[in-house]
């Protein structure tokens, strides 16, 4: 990743699902390959529901119990939504950045095989983790 990061506005609007400028194409790949980019798209999530959830909490007329039941409901459903469709909307946003499709699942592969090949090769040589 060398064009930078986007600032707070531009990364706010990339959470709601808006592109970003082709020069931080670099960072959307970066942000939709690496270790962890599981939790980037879960706070993305999180950020993308924060608004409905406290609008939950705040505007209906009824006990403040069934208020947070709701928006606690809604959460666990919104979560779930987002992560059953996590794989597609990054590369959904790679594509987007300029990428073409299946950059970001060859990329996981890659470094999930150079992990494999890594931990292989500490625990031939005997290094950490060995209890030899």
């Amino acid at each position: 990743m060398h064009a930078g990061r986007p600032n707070p506005a531009q990364w706010l609007w990339y959470a709601y699902g808006g592109g970003l400028p082709r020069s931080l194409s670099d960072w959307v790949l970066d942000d939709t390959t690496r270790s962890s980019w599981v939790l980037r798209h879960l706070t993305r999530a999180l950020v993308q529901l924060a608004p409905v959830i406290v609008l939950c909490l705040l505007v209906p007329p009824v006990p403040l119990e069934f208020r947070v039941t709701a928006a606690g409901g809604g959460l666990v459903i919104g979560l779930m939504f987002s992560l059953a469709y996590m794989t597609e909307t990054t590369e959904h946003r790679a594509v987007k950045a300029g990428w073409p499709p299946g950059t970001t699942a060859a990329r996981r592969a890659e470094r999930a095989e150079r992990e494999r090949i890594e931990k292989r090769a500490r625990y031939r040589s005997g290094g950490a983790g060995s209890y030899d």
